[in-house]
C-alpha cells in the first residue's frame, strides 16, 4: 500500500480537503451558501445561455422562440445540477457539479436543425443521450475505445468547427449576410470591444474580475450597442409573467444522421464527464479509486446521460458536468454539495421569469460573437493539450492526420459529399461527426510495430 507521504500533493486529496473552508457533506450557514452560490453562478451563467443563443442564431429563430429556449435552457440547468449534487437512486455523483449545455454539441445541433427544424433536434438529444448512460455501465471498456488521443482530437475539431460560427457572428450574423452589411466596421468594432474586455479583465489580478470578465466583457458591448441603436427593446412587448414548462412544446422527430452526429459527442462528453468527476472528487478530498469512487463517476456519467434526456423532453439540449466550476472550488474554498442545491434553485427561478430570456435574446451577433470567438478558441486549445500529453508517435500522427483531414475537409468543402447517398451525406456533413468516426475507426485498426 502506497504510504500517504509517497503521494504527490497535487493527487492527494487527504491534503486537499485539508485546504477546504466547508467539506462535501458541511453545511455552510445560510449567507456563506448563497455567497458561494452566486459566485459560482457568475461562472457559468453565460455559458449555460451562450448554446442557445448561438443555436437560435443559426436556425433564425424569432425573439419569442429564442428567449424560451434561452429560458428552459436555465430551467434544465438546474433541475440537472440538483440530480447531479443530491443524486437519485443510482443517478448523481454527490459532487458540487454544475450541468449546463456543453459547446461540444452546437455544431452537431445546428446541422440537426438546419435539416429538420427543433423538432429533429429534440429527438435527437433524447435519443443520442441513450449512449451516455449506456457508457456510464460499461465505463471500464469504452475507455479502451474512446482514448485520450481520440478525445484530444474530436475536441480540437469541436473547436475549430465553432470557430466558423463565431466568426459569422462577428461579423454580424446571417441576418447581417442577407442585407449586406456582414463585416462592416461597425459588426467588427462592436466583437473586438468584446473581446479586448475581456482580455483586459482576464488577466486581472483580482479573483473576482477574472470570474466575471465574460460577463463584464459582454455588458460593455450591450451598452455600446445599444448607443449605437442596435438594440431594439421595442421588440418586447412584456417583461412579466411566468414561462409554463410544456414538454415536447416543438414535437419530436428522429432523423438518423442527426441522432448519430449527437451520439458520437455523447461518447466524447462521457470520458470528459469521468475526468471532470475525478478531478472534482480530488479537490473536494474525496477517494480517487475503490467502490465508493467507480460508484460516484458511473453515477456521474449516467446522470449526464438522464439529465440531457430530461432536457430534451424540456425542449432544451444535452447537459453535462461544467469543468469550470471545479476551479471555483478550489477559489473560494467550499466544496458542500449542499451549496448546488442553491446554484440549482436560483437556475430554476431565472428559466422560470421569461424577461431573463428576452433581454438576452436582444445582444446583438457581433457582441455575442466576440465572446463566443474566445470561448471556442480555448476549447480548441483544450484538445490540443489533450493531444499534447500524449505519446505521439507515428500511429499518433497518422489518427491525426486521418482525423483532421475528413474533418476539417467537409466542413471547409461541403460540396465534396454531393454525390454520395443523401443518408451517407447527412451523417458525414459535420466535421465532427466525419472526424470522429475517422478517430475512432483509425485508432482502432492502424497496427505499428515501433522500431
Amino acid at each position: 500500500m502506497t504510504e500517504q507521504n509517497d503521494i504527490p500533493k497535487a493527487l492527494n486529496p487527504e491534503l486537499h480537503s485539508k485546504e477546504l473552508i466547508y467539506k462535501l457533506e458541511d453545511r455552510p450557514p445560510l449567507p456563506d451558501a448563497l455567497f458561494a452560490a452566486f459566485q459560482h453562478l457568475l461562472a457559468i451563467f453565460v455559458a449555460i445561455i451562450t448554446p442557445p443563443l448561438i443555436i437560435a442564431g443559426a436556425l433564425k429563430l424569432d425573439l419569442e422562440t429564442t428567449s424560451y429556449l434561452i429560458s428552459m435552457s436555465l430551467l434544465a440547468s438546474g433541475i440537472s445540477t440538483f440530480i447531479q449534487c443530491r443524486t437519485v437512486g443510482p443517478i448523481g455523483c454527490g459532487l458540487l457539479c454544475i450541468q449546463g449545455t456543453s459547446f461540444s454539441f452546437i455544431s452537431p445541433i445546428i446541422g440537426a436543425g438546419l435539416n429538420g427544424g427543433l423538432a429533429a433536434i429534440f429527438g435527437a438529444v433524447i435519443s443520442g443521450s441513450v449512449v451516455e448512460m449506456f457508457v456510464s455501465r460499461v465505463l471500464r471498456y469504452t475507455r479502451k475505445i474512446i482514448t485520450p488521443l481520440v478525445s484530444g482530437v474530436v475536441v480540437t475539431l469541436i473547436g475549430l468547427s465553432l470557430i466558423k460560427v463565431g466568426v459569422i457572428a462577428c461579423g454580424g450574423g446571417f441576418a447581417a449576410k442577407e442585407n449586406g452589411t456582414f463585416g462592416s466596421y461597425e459588426n467588427l468594432g462592436l466583437a473586438a470591444i468584446v473581446i479586448v474586455s475581456i482580455l483586459f479583465f482576464n488577466r486581472s489580478s483580482n479573483r473576482y474580475l477574472r470570474m466575471s470578465s465574460i460577463v463584464i466583457g459582454l455588458i460593455i458591448g450591450f451598452v455600446v450597442a445599444t448607443i449605437l441603436g442596435r438594440v431594439d427593446f421595442g421588440q418586447i412587448t412584456s417583461y412579466g409573467g411566468f414561462n409554463i414548462p410544456t414538454p415536447f412544446k416543438y414535437g419530436l422527430a428522429f432523423d438518423p444522421s442527426a441522432i448519430i452526429g449527437l451520439g458520437i459527442v455523447y461518447l466524447i462528453t462521457a470520458i470528459e464527464a469521468y475526468g471532470d468527476v475525478t478531478a472534482n472528487s480530488l479537490i473536494s478530498g474525496q477517494p480517487l479509486e475503490g467502490e465508493k469512487f467507480q460508484k460516484r463517476s458511473s453515477g456521474g456519467i449516467l446522470a449526464d446521460g438522464f439529465n440531457s434526456m430530461l432536457a430534451g423532453c424540456l425542449n432544451s439540449f444535452p447537459n453535462s458536468i461544467f469543468a469550470q466550476n471545479n476551479g471555483m472550488i478550489q477559489l473560494t474554498g467550499v466544496a458542500s454539495r449542499y451549496v448546488g442545491y442553491f446554484i440549482a434553485g436560483f437556475l430554476v427561478v431565472l428559466g422560470l421569469f421569461p424577461a431573463v430570456g428576452k433581454v438576452f435574446a436582444l445582444i446583438p451577433d457581433p457582441v455575442l460573437g466576440g465572446a463566443t470567438l474566445l470561448m471556442f478558441g480555448t476549447v480548441a486549445a483544450a484538445g490540443i493539450r489533450i493531444i499534447a500529453a500524449q505519446k505521439l508517435n507515428r500511429k499518433a500522427v497518422l489518427v491525426m492526420a486521418l482525423s483532421f483531414s475528413f474533418g476539417l475537409s467537409v466542413e471547409m468543402v461541403p460540396e465534396i459529399l454531393t454525390c454520395l447517398p443523401k443518408s451517407i451525406a447527412g451523417l458525414l456533413s459535420s466535421g465532427i461527426t466525419a472526424g470522429g468516426i475517422v478517430a475512432i475507426l483509425s485508432n482502432g485498426l492502424i497496427r505499428i510495430k515501433e522500431d
